[in-house]
């Protein structure tokens, strides 16, 4: 079985935030909406429960350690307040983060449009 036999498509929900990250970051994102077209999801899911996600990019690698984000946003409540952030290392589109601040990371990803981080 090749490793990523267990991959997965993106949903259309999955996609579509993606592209919106990418779409809304700085000008080096937008270098990665080709990539996001190759993209799978690997089934790696973060111990903390929350909804981050992997990608896997057909036809290349897998994505080297580290992180280096193309887009950083602010999502849910006012109140309640959590993070997102798209990103890359070694020049492949790694996945998607989220991740608490203050309460419990989000179990879902978060709706375009997201705001602003700072």
């Amino acid at each position: 079985m090749n490793s990523t036999d267990a991959n997965r498509s993106l949903t259309t929900a999955e996609r579509a935030l993606a592209r919106w990250m990418l779409e809304n970051g700085p000008p080096e994102a937008r270098a990665f909406l080709e990539q996001l077209n190759e993209a799978e999801v690997t089934p790696w899911r973060c111990p903390c429960g929350c909804a981050s996600i992997n990608f896997q990019i057909k036809g290349r690698p897998a994505t080297p350690p580290g992180v280096h984000i193309l887009g950083d946003y602010l999502c849910g409540p006012l109140d309640a307040p959590a993070g997102a952030f798209i990103f890359e290392s070694g020049g492949v589109l790694g996945g998607i983060e989220v991740y608490s601040l203050g309460s419990d990371a989000p179990s879902a990803l978060p709706r375009p449009p997201l705001r602003p981080f700072g």
